[in-house]
């Protein structure tokens, strides 16, 4: 089997199929994702998995203002020097954090309480924004921050130790929008509920099945998991975590409308280790993610002494003088002139000059990095075996997948003439074991159409399997629909009724309510390649295969080297 893989994969390289472009991209994009685990800094990536961790083991309850970060470099640095200004003002005495959050914050959940935005749930902010806020002492306001959705201050009102996780369920009424009268109405059924629930005996997950409106955990008897404190809206989030494991709240009411809580039970956070894959999936989510491979990414630039020149960039978009160096990685110059060209070639060019400076000046940084990937997964591929085996492994099953499409798989879809002579030649091997019904489906838009579309079928004679679709649907376009089946009794309706007289079928499509037959008939064995395609296409692939391996046998020389086989045999 070896053998004939490695011999797949040099008739591959025989027809050039590793010099293509798409082939090239492909091994690419293999080889940069197996790259991207040896070109991370691991110590980066363990102290980010250790430090989400140890936020989960603290509650930190903070206030905020934010303001928005606009839509340029300019904008940026504005709204930063207004966030710090502010933050002096609020520290200086000027003004209040409260009066400033409510006249300049836009987050309209929290400005109306003076920015107390509640408990930072780990990972559900972005990392900037959380890990500022549990590095920030209790009362103190945060240096600004830049959350990625706007700008920050934050305040630490509190820090405690997390009260872990509740599994609870609940039953709730909506209140929301709603007119007070009716409010008073939904209290005294949440009220009834109350009383059926706390009855002895009574199924709790059966009640909120039947009477809960959160459609979400309603179908699952009111159940909400697991969740962590700060997860849930006041008061919900308090009262679940205040209760005992087993009780039963009385109904209260939140923005969304009265609720009755069940606790079910509570749990610690489990041990880091156990912790380890979930926090280290929820970091490759977010912007934690790429800081190991950004860390790395530095230190190779400096290992490999890359240097960009960004005043020969300038010197180059005001004079274009093709000597100029854009940048140097182990001492090997590409000059600005090339980085230019592309530039230009790809129509990104800006015909402001200082706005040319600015691009090339980004779009040389972008290539310098690249070429510092580069260089470390050349690197790589020479000095690590694992990875060079995997990427050898990935060069030769694309090749073979793609010569093997070639010469068998799509060969045996498209070669129509092929397909049928070796039915023909292997008829005997294709069997029904029961009768089937074989014809072309005509379905109608509408009764006239369904006979003007049959008068029109008879007059083309025996239809040719490989255009009769095709002409019908040139004729009526999309009024008519045509199947080409071949069915055993019981497998179709239609073909039950139009080929072994069962009944007419009601219809589900009023459309496709008008059809009929077009050269039907029952037939013992199969009569063509078509009939039995899946099969016959199969076994032609076999031989196919069979004739090609035989041919390239021949072809290519094969030595096995029978001492090295005996070691690993």
């Amino acid at each position: 089997m070896f053998v004939n893989y490695k011999l797949k994969v040099a008739d591959a390289e025989a027809a050039g199929l590793d010099t293509t472009a798409a082939f090239r991209q492909e091994l690419n994009k293999y080889c940069n994702d197996l790259a991207r685990p040896y070109l991370r800094d691991k110590a980066l990536e363990d102290s980010l998995a250790k430090a989400s961790y140890d936020h989960m083991l603290e509650a930190v309850t903070v206030s905020h203002i934010m303001i928005p970060s606009g839509q340029s470099p300019a904008d940026l640095d504005n709204a930063y020097s207004t966030l710090d200004s502010l933050r002096n003002a609020i520290i200086s005495g000027k003004t209040t954090f409260e009066d400033a959050a409510q006249q300049y914050s836009v987050d309209r959940a929290s400005k109306v309480r003076g920015g107390l935005m509640g408990v930072v749930v780990p990972g559900r902010f972005p990392w900037t924004f959380e890990d500022m806020a549990y590095n920030t002492p209790v009362g103190q306001i945060s240096p600004v921050v830049n959350s990625g959705f706007g700008l920050h201050l934050i305040r630490v009102e509190k820090r405690e130790p997390a009260k872990g996780e509740v599994h609870a369920a609940h039953i709730l009424k909506l209140t929301r929008d709603m007119p007070e009268d009716k409010v008073a109405a939904v209290k005294e059924s949440i009220d009834s509920i109350y009383k059926v629930v706390t009855a002895p005996g009574a199924d709790f997950a059966e009640v909120a099945t039947r009477e809960s409106q959160d459609p979400g955990s309603a179908r699952k008897g009111g159940d909400l998991g697991w969740f962590t404190s700060g997860t849930m809206v006041q008061p919900f989030d308090s009262i679940s975590f205040a209760m005992a494991d087993g009780e039963i709240s009385e109904p209260f009411k939140t923005s969304f409308g009265y609720h009755i809580i069940k606790r079910y039970e509570h749990r610690g956070i489990a041990p880091f280790e156990d912790m380890r894959e979930q926090i280290l999936k929820q970091m490759e989510r977010d912007q934690r993610g790429t800081m190991p491979e950004q860390r790395r990414l530095q230190q190779l630039a400096k290992e490999f002494k890359a240097e960009l020149f960004p005043s020969s960039i300038d010197a180059y978009a005001a004079e274009a003088n093709d000597k100029l160096p854009a940048y140097t990685i182990q001492g090997k110059t590409t000059p600005v002139a090339k980085i230019a060209a592309e530039l230009k070639a790809s129509g990104m060019a800006p015909a402001d000059s200082a706005e040319f400076a600015e691009t090339l000046r980004q779009m040389a940084e972008l290539k310098m990095y690249d070429d510092v990937l580069e260089t470390a997964r050349q690197r790589l591929l020479a000095e690590n075996a694992d990875y060079r085996n995997l990427t050898n492994e990935y060069r030769d099953g694309i090749l073979m997948f793609e010569i093997s499409n070639r010469n068998v798989w799509e060969r045996a879809s498209k070669d129509t003439e092929g397909l049928e002579k070796f039915f023909q030649d292997h008829r005997g091997n294709y069997k029904f074991d029961t009768p089937k019904y074989k014809a072309f489906v005509v379905f109608a838009s509408s009764d006239s159409l369904a006979n003007e579309a049959k008068n029109y079928a008879e007059s083309l004679g025996t239809p040719d399997p490989a255009t009769f679709a095709e002409k019908m649907r040139e004729r009526f376009g999309r009024d008519i629909k045509v199947e080409r089946v071949i069915a055993a009794k019981g497998e179709n309706a239609i073909t039950d009724y139009l080929g072994f007289g069962a009944a007419r079928p009601a219809s589900n499509n009023s459309r496709w309510n008008n059809y009929f037959a077009v050269a039907g008939k029952v037939i013992d064995a199969p009569e063509e390649a078509i009939d039995v395609k899946g099969a016959v296409t199969n076994d032609y692939q076999t031989e196919l295969e069979r004739q090609w391996l035989e041919k390239i046998r021949n072809k290519y020389k094969v030595k096995i080297n029978r001492k090295v086989l005996k070691e690993v045999k």
